[in-house]
C-alpha cells in the first residue's frame, strides 16, 4: 500500500492518507472534482477531533482549515462513492455520494483507521439533477446532533469542519434562497449497507468478496484471522447496530431517515438530515415532515435497525452461510434489549437491579412520562438536579420540591413510580448513594437540542449573523455532563 504524503506548511495537508478504500478499485468509487466556491468563511472547527489525527490544534490555523477543507487544495484523488439502498422500503438504484466525497483515510493515534468524507462539496455523477450543495442551516444543524450524541455517549460520526461559501441555494423545505456550506465528517467508515446491495443488483459476487474481505480486514481486524470470520463478522455487526439502537432510544433521539443507505457498516450513527430529540415521551413520534406513514417513527427504530440487517443478509448470502446469518441476526433482539435497559438504569442512577425490578422501573418510568406529557429530557435532568440520599429513607421526599403541592392531584402513574423508585434505592447501600448521584450526572445532560433550541440559534444567525448563541450552546452541550 502505498501512503499518500504532502509536503505543506498546512499541517492538514501533510497528513499520511492510507489509499485502503481506493485501492479497492475503480468498481466502488469515482474520481470527482470540489467545487469551487466564491467564498469561504470558517464557522465551526472542530479542535477535539485534532489530536486524534496527530495535530496539536494550536499548530492549525483557521486557514489551514480553510485550504484544506473550503478550498480542498493538494489532496487527490476526490472519491465520490458508489452505492444503493432501500429508501422507505423501496430499493433504489440512484443513489451514491450525490453532493460529497471520501476526501482521505488517515491512520489515527489510537490505530484506527478514519474517514474524512464531505457534504456539500459539488456534483457528482451521482447528483440526480441536484446542485451538490449544503445549505448551512444543515450544516449546523448536523454539528449541533453529533456533539450531542457524543456526550450522550451514543456511537456517532463527527464534523470537522464547517464553512460558509456564500451561495444562495433554493430548497422547498428552507426559506430561499439559503445560505451555503460545505462539511467534512470524520467517522470510522463511510461504507454502507447500500455498498454490498449494488453489487447484488450487478450480480458480482467476486465484488462483494473483495469488500467484505476489505470491512473485515480494516474494520474488525481481531477477526481476521478466524476461521469461521464472516459468520463472526456479521455477528459482530448485528450487536453493534443493536447497540446503536437502544443508545438511540435511551437518548431520545430519533434520526429519522433510516434507509440502508444511511446504516454504516462500522455501525455508527450518521448523516443528520431531520433528525430531532424528542420533546416529551411518544413512541409515534416522526422527526421527518416527509415520513408520512410513521415509518421512521421514534419506537420503530429498533424493528428498522434489524430489518436493515435482514435486508443485508441479500447480497451477503452470495457469499456466506445463510444459517450463519440466520444465527448472527437472532442475538439482535435480546442484544437491544439489555442493552437499552443498561443505559436507561443507568439514566436513572443505577449501574444494576433484580430483573423484576429493572423491568418495573424502567417501564413505569415510560408510562410515567407518556401519562403526564412531562419533558422526557426535562425528567431525567429534573432528576440529576433535585436526588438526594435521603430519598431512601422517606419515598415522600422523592421529587418533593417539584410536587409538594399537587400532591394529591397526582397522576397515579408517578405515585407507583415513586414506589418503585423508592425500592430500588433500598437495593442500593447507603454508602453508594453518592455513585448514584454520580452516575445522574454523567448519564444525564443538563442541555439537550430539542428543536425550538435548534432554531433559536439558526434564527440568530439567519437573521443577524450572530454565531454566538451557536457557540455558546456548543460549550454547554460540551460541559453538560461529569466525566467519569
Amino acid at each position: 500500500m502505498t501512503l499518500s504524503v504532502q509536503k505543506s506548511d498546512n499541517p492538514l495537508l501533510n497528513l499520511i492518507f492510507e489509499p485502503a478504500f481506493e485501492a479497492l478499485g475503480g468498481e466502488y468509487a469515482d474520481p470527482v472534482d470540489a467545487a469551487i466556491f466564491p467564498q469561504h468563511i470558517l464557522r465551526f472547527r472542530n479542535d477535539d477531533l485534532l489530536p486524534t489525527l496527530g495535530l496539536d490544534p494550536n499548530l492549525v490555523s483557521d486557514s489551514h482549515f480553510l485550504q484544506a477543507f473550503g478550498k480542498f487544495e493538494g489532496r487527490l484523488p476526490l472519491l465520490a462513492m458508489r452505492y444503493h439502498g432501500y429508501q422507505f422500503g423501496y430499493y433504489n438504484p440512484d443513489l451514491g455520494d450525490g453532493r460529497g466525497f471520501l476526501y482521505g483515510q488517515v491512520r489515527g493515534i489510537d490505530g484506527n483507521l478514519y474517514d474524512l468524507g464531505t457534504k456539500g462539496s459539488g456534483t457528482t455523477p451521482y447528483s440526480r439533477g441536484g446542485d451538490g450543495r449544503l445549505t448551512l442551516k444543515g450544516g449546523v444543524r448536523e454539528v449541533l446532533a453529533a456533539e450531542m450524541l457524543q456526550v450522550m455517549g451514543v456511537r456517532t460520526s463527527r464534523c470537522l469542519s464547517l464553512v460558509e461559501t456564500g451561495e444562495g441555494l433554493w430548497r422547498g423545505d428552507e426559506p430561499s434562497p439559503t445560505r451555503s456550506a460545505v462539511m467534512v465528517r470524520m467517522q470510522r467508515s463511510h461504507i454502507r449497507f447500500g455498498t454490498f446491495e449494488r453489487l447484488h443488483s450487478l450480480e458480482r459476487p467476486d465484488l462483494i468478496r473483495t469488500l467484505l474481505d476489505h470491512v473485515i480486514d480494516t474494520y474488525y481486524p481481531h477477526l481476521s484471522r478466524e476461521p469461521d470470520r464472516d459468520a463472526r463478522f456479521y455477528a459482530e455487526l448485528v450487536l453493534r447496530v443493536a447497540e446503536l439502537a437502544a443508545q438511540w432510544m435511551a437518548a431520545g433521539f430519533c434520526h429519522a431517515v433510516l434507509n440502508t443507505d444511511n446504516m454504516a457498516i462500522t455501525a455508527e450513527s450518521f448523516d443528520y438530515g431531520p433528525y430531532a430529540f424528542i420533546e416529551r415521551f411518544d413512541p409515534k413520534f416522526t422527526a421527518a415532515y416527509f415520513d408520512h406513514f410513521g415509518r421512521y417513527a421514534y419506537a420503530n427504530q429498533p424493528g428498522i435497525c434489524r430489518l436493515n440487517l435482514e435486508l443485508l443478509q441479500v447480497p451477503l448470502k452470495l457469499v456466506m452461510s445463510a444459517t450463519d446469518l440466520e444465527a448472527g441476526l437472532a442475538a439482535f433482539e435480546a442484544h437491544y434489549v439489555a442493552t437499552y435497559g443498561q443505559r436507561m438504569l443507568r439514566r436513572l442512577g443505577f449501574e444494576a437491579l433484580p430483573a423484576e425490578l429493572e423491568n418495573a422501573l424502567i417501564g413505569q418510568t415510560l408510562q410515567f412520562l407518556q401519562a403526564t406529557k412531562i419533558g422526557y429530557h426535562e425528567f431525567f435532568r429534573t432528576l440529576r438536579e433535585q436526588f438526594s440520599p435521603s430519598w431512601r429513607e422517606d419515598a415522600a421526599l422523592i421529587f418533593a420540591e417539584s410536587v409538594s403541592e399537587q400532591a394529591d392531584a397526582l397522576e397515579s402513574s408517578f405515585k407507583l413510580w415513586r414506589q418503585t423508585y423508592h425500592r430500588a434505592l433500598n437495593q442500593v447501600p447507603e454508602a453508594e448513594l453518592l455513585q448514584v448521584a454520580a452516575r445522574l450526572r454523567q448519564h444525564n445532560p443538563m442541555v439537550v437540542i430539542v428543536r425550538p433550541e435548534i432554531e433559536a440559534v439558526w434564527g440568530a444567525i439567519a437573521e443577524f449573523d450572530n454565531w454566538e448563541p451557536f457557540y455558546d450552546l456548543l460549550q454547554r452541550i460540551r460541559s453538560s455532563v461529569e466525566v467519569a
